[in-house]
C-alpha cells in the first residue's frame, strides 16, 4: 500500500491533465486506469481516432473532386480500408504512448486496474488499497442508447464500434444528429456509404445557433447525406449482417423503416461511475446520474473531488482538462478557475463548425439587445483559393457596449479560428477591438476581422 497526496481515478483528458498538474504543483500523485493504454475515450476510441478517419476521408474527397481543378491529373486513389484503420491505430498509439512518457517525466504512478473508493481517503485497485489525502474522480462517460435498440458493436454500433468496422457499409443509418453522428456519418459518406441520419428534434446539432444548424444540414445534404428529422426511433431489428430501423414521425405519427448494413447509435453519452462505490460512500448525485460538486469541484465527501463528463456541464475533453487543472490548483492551496461562459465547441465535419458563447436564440430569450456582424468565406481570398468558400463567420456583440458575447463559424479551420474570439472574450474585448487588430493577409482569420468590422461601419470585402 502506498500513500499519496492525490489519486486521480481515470486517465482521460480530465484525469491525466489533473494528474500532471498535481505533480507539477509538488503533490505526490497516482492515476488509476483500467484500460491497457492511457488517454481514456478521447485518445483511444473518440476524438483522436475519429479525427484521423475524418482527415483520411477528406483527403479522398479532395482527390476525387478538387485535384483535377488544380491540374493534378491521374487516377483517383482507391480505399484500402484495412490500411486506413492501421493509420488510425498508429495515431492512437503515438498519442497514448505520449501520455505514458508524460507520466514518467512527472513521476506519476500509473495504478493499472479499475478503481473504487471504499472510504474517504482510500482507493482500492484490484486487491490493493492505497491511501490518498485527496481523490479526484475523472471517470468520464460512455455512449447512451435508446429503449428497443440493442448495441452489439458489429451491426448496431456506438462510436467505439464505428471506428473499427470490418468493412465500409453500403448503407448506414445514424441515430442522432449531434456532433458524433454528423462527424462519423460524414466519414462513411465520403467513403461511399449511403448515410441517412434520423433525428428526434427538428434541427441538427441541438443547442447551436439556428442559422448554423440550417446551414450545416444543407451542406451535408449537398455532400450526399440524407436526413429524417422529427423522428422517434421505436426499435432496431438486427440480424448478423443487416438491420432495420423503425421510426415514427412526431408531427403525424406516420411510421417508417430504413434498412442498413450498419446502424450507428449516436444519441449522446452518460456519466460512467459504475463500480466506484459512490452510493455506499454517500456521494450526492444529480437526477441525471452526474456527481454533484460545488464551485471548487468538491463532492459532499471531504477530500473527494470530481471533474469532466462525470459532473454537470458540456461533455467536452477541453472542459474536463480545464476542470482538472482547476481542481489540482484547489488541492494545492491555489485558486482554480474555469470560465464556463467561454468554452468553445467544434464539429469536425467538412467544413468545420465552431461556436462559443451566446447564440441569437439565447439572447432573445434573455431579452438582451444585441447586434450581429457576419462575413461569408466567399469574400475571403485564401478560402476561395482552396475551394473552401462555403460558410461564414458570425460575431454577436452587445448592442450598447459592443462587448463580444459569442461567435459561430462554419468554414475552413473553424475549430482553430474560434480561439481568437475566445481570447478576446476572456479579456472582455469589444467587436471594435477585434476589428482594429491587424490580421495577416491572405489568411482565413481575416474573415473573423471582417465579421467584427461588420458589427461597426461594415465589412470591407462584403
Amino acid at each position: 500500500m502506498a500513500n499519496y497526496d492525490v489519486i486521480v481515478i481515470g486517465a482521460g483528458p480530465g484525469g491525466y491533465v489533473a494528474a500532471i498538474r498535481c505533480a507539477q504543483l509538488g503533490l505526490k500523485t497516482a492515476c488509476v486506469e483500467g484500460r491497457e493504454t492511457l488517454g481514456g475515450t478521447c485518445l483511444n476510441v473518440g476524438c483522436i481516432p475519429s479525427k484521423a478517419l475524418l482527415h483520411a476521408s477528406h483527403m479522398l474527397h479532395e482527390a476525387e473532386h478538387n485535384f483535377t481543378k488544380m491540374g493534378l491529373k491521374g487516377k483517383s486513389p482507391s480505399v484500402d480500408w484495412k490500411e486506413m484503420l492501421g493509420y488510425k491505430d498508429g495515431v492512437i498509439d503515438q498519442n497514448t504512448k505520449g501520455i505514458e512518457f508524460l507520466f514518467k517525466k512527472n513521476k506519476i504512478d500509473w495504478l493499472n486496474g479499475w478503481g473504487s473508493i471504499p472510504e474517504a481517503g482510500k482507493v482500492k485497485v484490484g486487491d490493493e488499497v492505497h491511501e490518498a489525502k485527496n481523490i479526484i474522480i475523472a471517470s468520464g462517460s460512455v455512449p447512451s442508447s435508446l429503449p428497443g435498440v440493442e448495441v452489439d458493436e458489429k451491426v448496431v454500433v456506438t462510436s467505439t464500434g464505428a471506428l473499427e468496422l470490418n468493412k465500409i457499409p453500403k448503407k448506414m443509418v445514424v441515430i442522432g444528429a449531434g456532433v458524433i453522428g454528423l462527424e462519423l456519418g460524414s466519414v462513411y459518406a465520403r467513403l461511399g456509404a449511403e448515410v441517412t441520419v434520423v433525428e428526434f428534434l427538428d434541427a441538427v446539432t441541438p443547442g447551436m445557433d439556428g442559422e448554423v444548424q440550417k446551414t450545416v444540414q444543407r451542406m451535408l445534404k449537398k455532400q450526399g447525406m440524407k436526413f429524417v428529422m422529427g423522428a422517434a426511433v421505436q426499435k432496431v431489428e438486427a440480424s448478423k449482417t443487416k438491420a432495420k430501423v423503425h421510426y415514427k414521425l412526431r408531427k403525424n405519427d406516420k411510421e417508417g423503416m430504413l434498412e442498413a448494413d450498419t446502424v450507428l447509435v449516436a444519441t449522446g453519452r452518460k456519466p460512467f461511475t459504475d463500480g466506484l462505490g459512490l452510493a455506499e460512500l454517500g456521494v450526492e448525485m444529480t437526477e441525471r446520474g452526474q456527481i454533484k460538486t460545488n464551485a471548487q469541484w468538491q463532492t459532499n465527501i471531504p477530500g473527494v473531488y470530481a471533474i469532466g463528463d462525470a459532473i454537470e456541464g458540456p461533455m467536452l475533453a477541453h472542459k474536463a482538462e480545464d476542470e482538472g487543472m482547476a481542481a489540482a490548483a484547489q488541492i494545492a492551496g491555489k485558486h482554480g478557475h474555469v470560465n464556463y461562459n467561454v468554452i468553445p465547441g467544434v464539429i469536425y465535419t467538412h467544413p468545420e463548425v465552431s461556436s462559443v458563447g451566446e447564440t441569437e436564440e439565447s439572447l432573445k430569450e434573455q431579452g438582451r439587445a444585441y447586434k450581429v456582424g457576419k462575413f461569408s468565406f466567399m469574400g475571403n481570398g485564401r478560402a476561395k483559393a482552396v475551394f473552401a468558400g462555403e460558410g461564414f463567420v458570425k460575431l454577436i456583440a452587445d448592442k450598447e457596449t459592443d462587448r463580444i458575447l459569442g461567435a459561430h463559424i462554419i468554414g475552413p479551420a473553424a475549430g482553430d479560428l474560434i480561439h481568437e474570439i475566445c481570447v478576446a472574450m476572456e479579456f472582455g474585448a469589444s467587436a471594435e477591438d477585434l476589428a482594429l487588430t491587424c490580421h495577416a493577409h491572405p489568411t482565413y482569420s481575416e474573415a473573423v476581422r471582417e465579421a467584427a468590422l461588420a458589427c461597426g461601419d461594415g465589412a470591407i470585402h462584403a
